[in-house]
């Protein structure tokens, strides 16, 4: 048992440098989950995922695999496809949604073939999965710095993020933080999905950022709690998928968003608010 669950952490340092990664976007990127999740904005982080692939892209296409211009070609290309979604749906008859899912197919075509320009299929496969057993310092301390940045922007703005998320008209009439609270937000969201990048790559990005916040949605009622359930689970699903990766030999990244989708699944089923046993077995037994 030593062997399989704690043995690969103690003996390779890229297996610590990976749980480690795995932290640090678990921290960031699950209470951004939770908040996306209460605004009913849970598909924008994926197509938001999709859109920073351009930007990633042409920072492959000038400069090779460095982190630098990839991270900042990526922020770029995600703030830019969120304002320019936002534009049109302002001046337009189309809806924010469907304008972001425009942008995000068109993103992910066009960095696909930009890629494809330079680099090997090696290449495409290191920017559409990531490589989560390859994290150097840099990057961990990247994925460190976009985590501290996250959890002090969330700690300042915490009150007009959660009465966003409640009741954004008295929001509107008490405060006018609202909008600028909903920018920096944003801003947020695309600096975890860049941090997801580096380590999931561009397609699995999203998965630990919202598989755990939808999963803590059964098992918590407030946000505080909310958020704390996500960060565990998203930990825990880490952890996990490592463990699955290393001792199964399958692929690292994708092993990660499997055992954050059995969580989901197990909570699904078993969670105390609203699941699926919890809300009906209850009920046939008092009919019996």
């Amino acid at each position: 048992m030593y062997d399989m669950l704690i043995g690969p952490f103690v003996e390779f340092e890229f297996m610590r440098r990976a749980l480690v990664g795995a932290v640090a976007l678990s921290l960031g990127g699950a209470p951004i989950g939770v908040f996306l999740m209460l605004r009913r904005m849970s598909l924008m982080g994926d197509a938001m995922a999709h859109a920073i692939l351009p930007g990633a892209a042409v920072g492959f296409l000038v400069f090779g695999l460095q982190l630098i211009p990839m991270t900042v070609g990526g922020i770029v290309a995600g703030l830019a496809v969120v304002f320019a979604a936002g534009v049109v749906a302002r001046f337009t008859a189309l809806k924010e949604d469907a304008s972001l899912a425009a942008f995000y197919l068109i993103s992910l075509a066009l960095g696909v073939i930009i890629v494809s320009m330079r680099g090997s299929n090696v290449d495409l496969m290191h920017v559409l999965f990531g490589t989560v057993l390859a994290l150097d310092d840099p990057t961990l301390l990247l994925l460190a710095g976009i985590t501290t940045v996250t959890l002090i922007a969330l700690a300042v703005l915490w009150r007009p993020l959660v009465l966003d998320c409640v009741d954004p008209g008295f929001l509107r009439s008490v405060s006018r933080a609202g909008a600028p609270a909903h920018m920096v937000f944003l801003g947020l969201v695309v600096l975890n999905l860049v941090a997801g990048f580096h380590a999931l790559g561009t397609l699995l990005a999203v998965g630990l950022m919202m598989l755990p916040a939808i999963a803590a949605r059964f098992w918590g009622r407030d946000v505080t709690a909310l958020c704390g359930i996500a960060i565990l689970f998203g930990v825990v699903s880490g952890y996990a998928g490592l463990v699955l990766s290393y001792n199964m030999a399958t692929p690292s990244g994708p092993s990660i968003v499997l055992m954050a989708g059995l969580v989901y699944a197990v909570s699904l089923v078993f969670g105390p608010r609203g699941g699926l046993v919890p809300t009906y077995w209850p009920a046939r037994h008092r009919e019996a």
